[in-house]
């Protein structure tokens, strides 16, 4: 689920935020994956990235990988998303 700022998609509190700026793939969902072993189930990981492919790759990632995609948001060259950790 993409969405726009005028949305009224309210993001969750993260947990934890990952930097993946400047990264390209599959770097962004290397560091979410490091990020999120540390994380409790339902708490929230939001990750940063200015690579594009992180829109279709980290809904992807949380099907196989049994994790809760909560959605993307893009905001300007920078691409937003939020994932909750699965059991």
């Amino acid at each position: 689920m993409s969405v726009s700022e005028d949305s009224g998609f309210d993001p969750p509190t993260p947990a934890c935020v990952v930097d993946a700026r400047r990264l390209l793939c599959p770097m962004p969902i290397i560091k979410v994956d490091a990020a999120i072993r540390n994380l409790e189930p339902d708490q929230v990981v939001e990750v940063r990235a200015t690579d594009p492919g992180l829109e279709h790759d980290l809904p992807a990632w949380c099907r196989v990988n049994g994790h809760r995609f909560l959605g993307v948001r893009r905001a300007g060259r920078e691409v937003v998303g939020w994932v909750a950790r699965g059991e």
